[in-house]
């Protein structure tokens, strides 16, 4: 009987320590594995690629902005994150990044394309965008089509639509696709007089001509529209940005992000 009761002790002195240790995990426990988010994280790991202004870039003190960057924190914030953690890349490794889960979404001006669609899932699209071919401002030489670029070397980002868009049309034209990792050193190039043309999206094309000797020689209306991408797995996060975006692509807080990258004109 003495035994019976010994093991008795035992077992109710076990399940009191298995008690206390699970209440120490979970008063304990990092933050992180409890925030009441999709991720359940309190941070939104935040991919991009800054060199794209003024969707995403570097500031003067060295930190990344942009409208991209405003518009996922306000998303992030309205579903439960206390804030983002912006992660920097070339843009090609966006994706491969993403699916490693690296990253927990990409936010970098990426238009949504049924080649996309098959590896990562898209939010509903925040912005409207066609590609804009690029030229020296003091050039001479002022394309107005594809057909125009025939003999000349075109500069693109490497995994963009833009050089998608050239690529189709490089052999039927005779055009010298040269690729980079960045818009920025496309652009340096041009303005360097090695090579002729950037082909780049027509809201970012703008801005560069505010920055450096170049302009604007045609648009290519190809109608794409921009998305926020998460894993396909990640339906909860993918839901919750969709009715967050919702709610404020009809909001005075989306309206002023445009004002403040864009102008009220």
């Amino acid at each position: 009987m003495a035994k019976v009761w010994i093991w008795v002790s035992v077992a109710i002195i076990a399940a009191i320590c298995i008690g206390v240790g699970v209440w120490w995990y979970y008063s304990h426990a990092s933050p992180v594995s409890r925030a009441p988010t999709p991720t359940g994280k309190w941070y939104l790991v935040v991919g991009t690629s800054p060199d794209f202004p003024p969707f995403e870039y570097v500031s003067k003190n060295g930190t990344i902005v942009g409208f991209d960057m405003d518009l996922i924190r306000l998303l992030a914030k309205k579903i439960g994150y206390k804030d983002i953690k912006i992660v920097s890349m070339d843009f090609d490794s966006l994706i491969p990044a993403l699916l490693k889960g690296k990253i927990d979404v990409i936010a970098a001006g990426m238009s949504i394309t049924p080649e996309r669609e098959k590896v990562v899932a898209f939010t509903i699209p925040y912005w409207h965008a066609d590609q804009a071919v690029l030229v020296r401002a003091s050039s001479s030489w002022v394309p107005k089509s594809m057909a125009d670029l025939s003999g000349k070397v075109v500069g693109v980002e490497t995994g963009t639509t833009g050089a998608d868009y050239v690529k189709k049309f490089a052999s039927k034209y005779n055009i010298k696709v040269k690729e980079y990792s960045s818009f920025v050193l496309a652009v340096q190039d041009l303005v360097n007089g090695r090579i002729d043309a950037v082909v780049m999206d027509a809201p970012v094309a703008k801005m560069f001509t505010h920055k450096y000797p170049v302009k604007i020689a045609f648009v290519i209306h190809t109608g794409e529209v921009y998305g926020f991408a998460v894993r396909k797995s990640d339906t909860k996060l993918l839901q919750a940005l969709n009715e967050a975006l919702k709610q404020v692509l009809n909001s005075t807080e989306y309206r002023k992000l445009v004002e403040k990258y864009f102008g009220s004109g």
